[in-house]
């Protein structure tokens, strides 16, 4: 298999962090999406929407969007709840990521990191939003070890990707206590090394 990502990108890491944790063999093939590498033609026969992460299975078939390929990657694994309400709770964890946290931590931090604006320079609107995810989290998880029940599953992928990094994006994650503490459980349960 065949992962075409970038590493900065938490949605790529997201399927790295899977295949690792599964041992799941795959060959990394680096994507730079601020030269245009998404925009090829041969690029865009693998995703005609033109964004990482991709992957090309191993019979050829290519797959695209990061949570689909988690998915698709875990199925008869751990990190999917065998219990179908838990497993429905986990997708609607990855919902919610998509639409509710990921559009506001992770382009804050894209406008920091790879454009280089000032914190002050982001939309107000982004900020109180992404506030407000990681808000939702931190009580969620005072009373969990896990975002769906006592073990580690793609809920806690999808959101760990993002969430870690969200002080790149102008996120302090001092007053989100149980955040904190549960990225570090994410991290050591799916052996992803912490941040320096």
């Amino acid at each position: 298999m065949k992962i075409y990502g970038d590493l900065k990108s938490g949605n790529c890491l997201k399927v790295k962090w899977v295949c690792d944790a599964l041992a799941s063999p795959y060959q990394w093939v680096a994507v730079d999406t601020m030269k245009g590498d998404t925009r090829t033609p041969e690029f865009l026969a693998l995703n005609p929407a033109g964004q990482v992460p991709v992957v090309v299975l191993d019979d050829g078939r290519p797959l695209a969007q990061s949570n689909a390929i988690i998915r698709y990657l875990a199925r008869d694994s751990d990190l999917l709840p065998r219990d179908p309400y838990l497993a429905a709770r986990m997708d609607e964890w990855l919902f919610w990521e998509q639409y509710s946290h990921e559009p506001y931590i992770a382009v804050c931090r894209y406008q920091m990191l790879y454009l280089g604006k000032p914190a002050a320079a982001r939309d107000p609107a982004k900020v109180e939003r992404g506030h407000a995810a990681l808000a939702l989290m931190d009580r969620h998880l005072a009373d969990s070890r896990f975002l769906v029940g006592p073990d580690c599953s793609l809920a806690d992928v999808a959101l760990l990707a993002y969430s870690r990094v969200a002080p790149e994006g102008g996120f302090a994650l001092d007053g989100y206590p149980a955040v904190r503490r549960w990225i570090a459980d994410a991290e050591r349960a799916l052996g992803v090394a912490p941040l320096a």
